[in-house]
């Protein structure tokens, strides 16, 4: 297969290779998405074979209105909660879990009784699935496990003979995948941050619960009611390691296990005092930027075959630094080095 890179103005072409099946990496403001027909289970599958992705990981589907879910039948109902998160925050980086009908295919859904839906902002992903005539599946644009993509360039890094075609729509915005919040327990519940901020999101609804996955490794045998809950995600090929710790416990610890192929992931004010190489998020404190940069700081540490281990600071819990912190717990396979109890 060849696949072709599509710029903004070959959106017909995009459009016509969804409508006959075929798989295209399109941008959104929040990573660049592998997208078919979210109601053609066959369609579906390509994105696992493309992906290496286990079919128990349920995916995402993108709509161009709000008017889609009732148009295309894709929940039983829609709850009062999801007609205020609506308003509030789409389009943009928010997924929304609701029941589903049986419009869904079990391939989507991971066999679940739930559909999760976003309504993206980026233009040209809404043009797309407007011409495409379908909603969309699209979960990240890249080989399971590794770091997302935000550009063109990582989709044909990972995908380049794997998929129809690449749609280039610039650099992500966002740079982390949408916060996703489930709509069918009794309380909202957070699943994966993102863009929108549990503070966000309360603010909006009141009562949000935050599930326990979301920082910590799910449980042996449990079932994955989101994207990115369930396997390790997000990871270099490098091992990354976080350091829980003050500035200068993390840096004389980078400092003392310098190697040539250490490298740190670490922030603007840390670059002259470290010893190793070094990749910067941004200013420290500035989640927005980290979260932007996160995955290209990941796949430029990947460019570099030298590089084995990686130090990574343990960002905060709030606001977009919890949604840095957890796809850095998941490419850390959940392994942090207390400083303070060294």
């Amino acid at each position: 297969m060849k696949t072709q890179v599509l710029d903004k103005s070959q959106v017909d072409i995009a459009a016509r290779i969804l409508k006959n099946g075929g798989v295209v990496g399109i941008p959104t403001e929040t990573v660049y998405g592998l997208a078919t027909d979210a109601l053609n289970g066959e369609a579906v599958k390509k994105i696992f074979q493309a992906k290496g992705r286990p079919m128990d990981n349920p995916l995402i589907v993108h709509i161009a209105d709000y008017s889609d879910i009732e148009k295309y039948n894709l929940v039983r109902e829609i709850p009062e909660s999801a007609e205020k998160l609506a308003k509030a925050f789409w389009p943009g980086p928010l997924t929304i879990i609701m029941k589903r009908t049986d419009v869904i295919p079990p391939e989507v859904s991971a066999g679940l009784d739930t559909v999760a839906i976003r309504f993206p902002a980026h233009p040209l992903a809404q043009q797309i699935i407007k011409a495409a005539g379908t909603p969309l599946a699209a979960p990240s644009a890249n080989l399971s496990g590794s770091p997302s993509p935000t550009t063109a360039r990582h989709v044909l890094n990972d995908m380049d003979g794997r998929i129809d075609a690449v749609l280039d729509g610039g650099a992500s915005e966002v740079g982390v995948e949408s916060t996703v919040i489930t709509l069918a327990a009794d309380v909202p519940r957070v699943l994966r941050p993102g863009g929108v901020t549990v503070e966000e999101l309360r603010e909006a609804l009141g009562e949000v619960e935050v599930d326990d996955a979301v920082i910590h490794q799910l449980k042996e045998g449990a079932v994955a009611a989101s994207p990115g809950m369930k396997y390790k995600h997000y990871a270099p090929k490098a091992n990354v390691l976080l350091l829980k710790g003050g500035d200068e416990a993390y840096i004389s610890y980078v400092n003392a296990h310098a190697a040539d192929d250490v490298c740190a992931l670490c922030c603007d004010e840390d670059l002259l005092l470290l010893k190793v190489k070094t990749v910067s998020l941004g200013r420290r404190g500035d989640y927005l930027t980290h979260a932007r940069h996160l995955f290209d700081c990941l796949r430029r540490i990947d460019e570099n075959k030298t590089i084995c281990t990686v130090y990574s600071r343990l960002p905060s819990v709030e606001g977009v630094g919890l949604a840095v912190y957890n796809r850095l717990i998941r490419a850390a396979g959940f392994e942090v080095i207390d400083l303070e109890a060294l």
